[in-house]
């Protein structure tokens, strides 16, 4: 095993070790054998092969789903008026304890409230709840267990951006 790249990937596991070298060496002293057995004998036994090296294996862990048992009861809404992008924390670690999170980005920036906006929406996907436009500049974020009514439908024409008013 003169080779590096080789050795660099018997090293890594990437390869196995000359188990060519070693079949060939297994076929040298196969012969001297079959010389002082009879002819017959070895037609009948195939030359037995090099039995495969295998690394032992790891079980993995079933990973289960963590979800809240029983839905806890709404006794609190956060309501939020973010100045700055740091405040996303405040509005993360209320959300993910199961509290509905109301944001108000009249103190924004556009650019930063598009990034809040981008963030609560990551947020709300990966717990499984609902973000939803209240105003144009406030948004509801409502966590898995949390259902929301509305008494008013929905306007169909409203697939502008989120800082767009709608025109009427």
């Amino acid at each position: 095993m003169s080779n590096p790249l080789k050795k660099t990937m018997v090293f890594l596991g990437l390869a196995e070790e000359e188990l060519e070298e070693q079949a060939a060496q297994s076929q040298q002293a196969q012969p001297t054998q079959r010389q002082s057995a009879p002819a017959a004998q070895a037609k009948a036994e195939p030359a037995p092969r090099p039995a495969a090296q295998r690394a032992a294996v790891t079980p993995l862990r079933r990973v289960t789903p963590t979800k809240p048992q029983a839905a806890p009861s709404m006794n609190e809404i956060l309501t939020v008026h973010p100045g700055e992008y740091r405040d996303a924390k405040v509005i993360a670690e209320s959300f993910r304890e199961g509290i509905p999170v109301i944001i108000n980005l009249s103190r924004m920036e556009d650019a930063e409230a598009k990034r809040l906006i981008d963030f609560a929406s990551g947020l709300t996907m990966g717990l499984h709840g609902r973000i939803e436009r209240v105003t144009s500049k406030v948004f509801l974020l409502s966590p898995e267990h949390i259902e929301v009514g509305s008494a008013e439908e929905a306007p169909q024409g409203d697939g502008g951006s989120f800082f767009v008013a709608p025109s009427a």
